[in-house]
């Protein structure tokens, strides 16, 4: 406003006459503005213009790429090394291995060799990946063979690892009972099988032929004491029409026990067994048989850190000076044996705990 109008306004202001000039809106004055610049139509409220895309920078994929390729040759080149650093020495916090559902094809490969802690028994074991108890034991799926149909089969595999479980896993067999479940499985009609139960389960010292370790697991509680209550575990079983419309099941099983002196003075040894068995599911109008129960065609062990000499129907892991005898010659340096390697038959000849001129020696237990 000029000083002229300004004047005018307070005169008429005091007389109560004319009205106050009108200030334009801000709007109004940057509309006028543009016209007055020549800059042309405004731009809307709600409109959007997108600003100009910046040049991506592509160092830090490069630098992460290189990381990538650095990590990967360090593991194929020290994987060793690696693993101690990730603290995957082995031990029970190592990835599991799926089910065994056929024939291995390679052992097991070399771990740290770390020893077996209180804390975790199965350190430095290829055991630490396998399953707990009864689920390391594969079942297969179950089909209409010999006499029986699929649910019949299905019901003889089951009791065949019930069988494995009870003479096996038992807590109360592995110190020392009678192993009551796993004989209540066994046909009472089988002559010589009843005959090596009666002697295998007396008080009498046993003979090789008559060892209960030939199929129960077992150790002196006043000696042995079992280091928690996880048994690992690693097996199937398999089956087949056998004899006169059979259902023959055969197991083939590794069992490793982490056992400590029952003084408690901190020792922690593995007993590694693997067992193979052989059961016939009879048919009952062919074979004297019970219902519920099978014929035992065969029953092997080899064992590891089980006992080196004459059989005691128990298991002798070799704790303190025991374990210094047999690195002075109990075991047979020529004849090697690894425990965890279950690409082979069952070698029935002598291996790692039979008794007579020495145990084989075992590459790691």
């Amino acid at each position: 406003m000029s000083d002229e109008e300004w004047e005018r306004f307070l005169r008429d202001a005091e007389a109560g006459a004319g009205s106050a000039p009108v200030e334009p809106s801000a709007r109004a004055r940057e509309t006028e503005r543009r016209l007055r610049d020549g800059a042309g139509r405004p731009e809307g409220w709600r409109t959007y213009t997108p600003a100009s895309p910046r040049p991506r920078s592509r160092t830090g994929w490069y630098v992460a790429g290189f990381v990538a390729a650095v990590a990967l040759l360090a593991v194929a080149l020290f994987p060793q090394q690696i693993v101690g650093w990730s603290g995957g020495d082995g031990g029970q916090d190592a990835t599991p291995l799926a089910a065994e559902t056929g024939p291995p094809q390679e052992a097991p490969e070399a771990g740290p060799g770390r020893r077996a802690t209180l804390a975790e028994p199965f350190r430095g074991s290829p055991a630490a990946r396998w399953a707990d108890g009864a689920a390391g034991i594969t079942v297969p799926e179950a089909k209409a063979t010999g006499w029986m149909d699929a649910a019949q089969v299905e019901q003889a595999l089951g009791r065949s690892r019930d069988f494995l479980v009870a003479a096996g896993l038992d807590p109360r067999v592995l110190r020392g009972a009678r192993p009551t479940e796993a004989i209540t499985l066994l046909n009472p009609h089988q002559k010589d099988v009843q005959q090596y139960l009666r002697a295998a389960l007396s008080a009498g010292t046993p003979t090789p032929d008559t060892d209960p370790l030939l199929l129960f697991s077992r150790f002196r509680p006043e000696r042995t004491r079992l280091v928690g209550d996880v048994v690992k575990t690693r097996g199937r079983l398999t089956y087949r029409e056998g004899k006169r419309g059979a259902v023959e099941v055969t197991a083939d099983v590794t069992f490793v026990y982490p056992v400590t002196p029952a003084d408690g003075d901190g020792e922690v040894i593995r007993t590694i067994v693997r067992r193979q068995i052989v059961m016939s599911w009879d048919d009952p109008d062919k074979v004297a048989t019970a219902p519920g129960t099978m014929t035992l065609l065969s029953y092997a062990l080899d064992m590891t850190n089980g006992g080196c000499d004459a059989p005691t129907g128990y298991f002798v892991p070799p704790f303190g000076r025991a374990a210094a005898d047999d690195e002075e010659g109990a075991t047979d340096a020529s004849r090697q044996v690894d425990p965890y390697d279950r690409t082979e038959p069952l070698d029935l000849s002598g291996g790692t705990g039979t008794a007579g001129d020495g145990c084989a020696t075992a590459t790691r237990s």
